[in-house]
């Protein structure tokens, strides 16, 4: 069979094991190939087609001189003092995201980005100060977990990372795909956790179409209160977001949980507490209470820890298991709410 002209553009990074099929007949391979270059590409995490040493050498040099594969090295990492470390990756545009990698113990999680910047304008997350620049290709969101340097310590990978994953659905949805089908990674989706603030139509979509964990980005119990920090209310208000949330079918092995940065003096009061545990009656979930990590130019200031306390207290013994999230990489601005890349990417 001759090599012909590629009817694609995409790198290899990202394409299931059937859009493979038709790069290996463009490449002039046979069938089977397909799920050798997935092998590669997914299973062993080759960085160059010359590693793919069981494929004919003329398919690889048509490969190299025709598809772009897709992964790019780190360019800077800062390591914290707790062992978290923080990687800038290139994009296929020209920009560039950072990625958090997180040690503790026999666990190791890493936080990947899904956009260039963010269109939600969170006022308390450095990433929405930001802006908004480009999605990620599934290949970029895929890039920061193999070419990871410690990508074989990895066992959970969560979206929470820069940008807002849901309005990059389908790429967010491709690159789990790929994370868990078996012709990929072949990692269960209990080991991948999807974030969101909420957006209208994507919620339903992502679970009728992924198995993984979902983790909504509440931090408020009021419209109101929700709206003055978090612009996505307005366009999908909290009570929609929950009655959308009770209505889609999260049994079986699916994650719901709920994040709530806690701050002082706003969100933090017995009243928010109750209101908090009203909210979410009824629904099978966990919530996550996470420390206000300061930012430059901010109204918000962070709960002390007895507050923090009561409230997990509270909603634990209300029936909603609450759980006070570990502050990892903050010296390092690597923590909940503070990556951005605007200053890098200005460069």
């Amino acid at each position: 069979m001759q090599p012909q002209t590629p009817p694609f553009s995409a790198p290899l990074l990202g394409l299931s094991v059937q859009e493979m099929a038709a790069v290996a007949a463009a490449a002039g391979m046979k069938p089977f190939a397909a799920k050798q270059l997935a092998a590669w590409v997914y299973g062993r995490a080759a960085s160059s087609f010359d590693q793919m040493t069981d494929l004919p050498k003329r398919g690889r040099e048509w490969l190299a001189a025709n598809v772009p594969l897709g992964r790019m090295a780190h360019v800077a990492v800062q390591r914290s003092v707790d062992g978290t470390a923080k990687y800038l990756f290139p994009t296929l545009s020209g920009h560039t995201v950072e990625s958090v990698f997180i040690p503790d113990g026999d666990r190791a999680t890493l936080c990947v980005s899904s956009q260039v910047g963010c269109r939600m304008g969170c006022k308390f997350c450095m990433t929405g100060r930001q802006g908004f620049d480009g999605h990620l290709t599934p290949a970029d969101i895929l890039n920061q977990v193999l070419s990871l340097p410690e990508r074989e310590r990895l066992t959970n990978v969560v979206f929470m990372g820069q940008g807002e994953p849901l309005d990059n659905l389908e790429a967010v949805l491709c690159a789990t795909r790929v994370l868990t089908a078996p012709w990929g990674m072949g990692w269960s989706p209990r080991r991948i956790t999807v974030s969101t603030v909420g957006v209208r139509g994507a919620v339903e979509r992502f679970v009728a179409q992924s198995d993984c964990h979902l983790a909504v980005s509440l931090h408020a119990t009021t419209h109101d209160e929700r709206l003055a920090m978090m612009p996505a209310e307005r366009a999908y208000p909290i009570d929609e977001l929950l009655a959308d949330l009770r209505r889609c079918d999260i049994s079986g092995q699916r994650r719901l949980s709920f994040e709530y940065i806690v701050f002082g003096g706003l969100n933090d009061s017995p009243a928010h507490a109750r209101r908090l545990a009203r909210l979410l009656d009824g629904l099978e979930c966990r919530v996550n209470l996470i420390r206000f990590h300061t930012i430059p130019d901010t109204p918000f200031r962070r709960a002390d820890e007895a507050r923090l306390t009561a409230m997990r207290d509270y909603l634990t013994h209300h029936g909603t298991f609450a759980t006070i999230r570990a502050s990892r990489g903050e010296d390092i601005m690597a923590a909940c709410g503070l990556l951005n890349t605007a200053q890098h990417n200005a460069q």
